[in-house]
């Protein structure tokens, strides 16, 4: 699919209360070799496939494939806005998820090597954002992005914009998480 020369995508946020009440997103670490956004930190989520009936089934199956979040487990509670990026010329459609706590990640290792869970209240503090250096295969020469630092990788780009326009709507409880 494609609108105004722009690829669909889709992606999931999934989002959970851990075992002392604070809202979490799980976020994924791309293998450095993992195409456009190799060594980056991401969502859940890639191009549809004929066999998706829409993109919220594409953000699901793409969660299913790259992590092991079983749909059974994931409950969607809304289509965000769509995000554009013409660095990389993709439209994505984020969807909202609440998940339960303590899941077991299943990595799909070729695309993914890690899963992170950094608190809203981490994510929302205006003292961890700061310009920093982005190297990856694709970027062997630093990029200087605005982002924040999570546990050595740098969370930037496309996945911080999605995160921006979402985050203070949890914060205020626009959804029962």
């Amino acid at each position: 699919m494609t609108s105004g020369g722009l690829r669909s995508a889709a992606v999931l946020v999934p989002v959970f209360r851990d075992d002392t009440g604070k809202l979490r997103v799980v976020l994924i670490v791309r293998a450095d070799d993992g195409g456009l956004h190799g060594g980056q930190i991401g969502l859940p989520g890639g191009r549809p496939e004929p066999a998706d009936a829409d993109l919220r089934e594409t953000a699901l199956r793409e969660a299913e494939e790259e992590i092991g979040l079983t749909r059974e487990v994931v409950e969607v509670l809304v289509e965000l806005p769509p995000v554009e990026t013409r660095a990389t010329g993709f439209r994505a459609h984020p969807f909202l998820a609440r998940i339960p706590g303590h899941q077991s990640w299943r990595l799909q290792e070729t695309e993914v090597v890690g899963v992170l869970t950094p608190t809203v209240e981490t994510l929302t503090d205006p003292a961890v954002r700061a310009t920093l250096p982005f190297t990856s295969l694709r970027h062997p020469e630093p990029l200087e992005v605005d982002g924040i630092d999570l546990d050595g990788h740098v969370l930037w780009g496309m996945t911080l914009r999605i995160l921006d326009d979402l985050l203070p709507r949890l914060v205020v409880g626009e959804w029962e998480i």
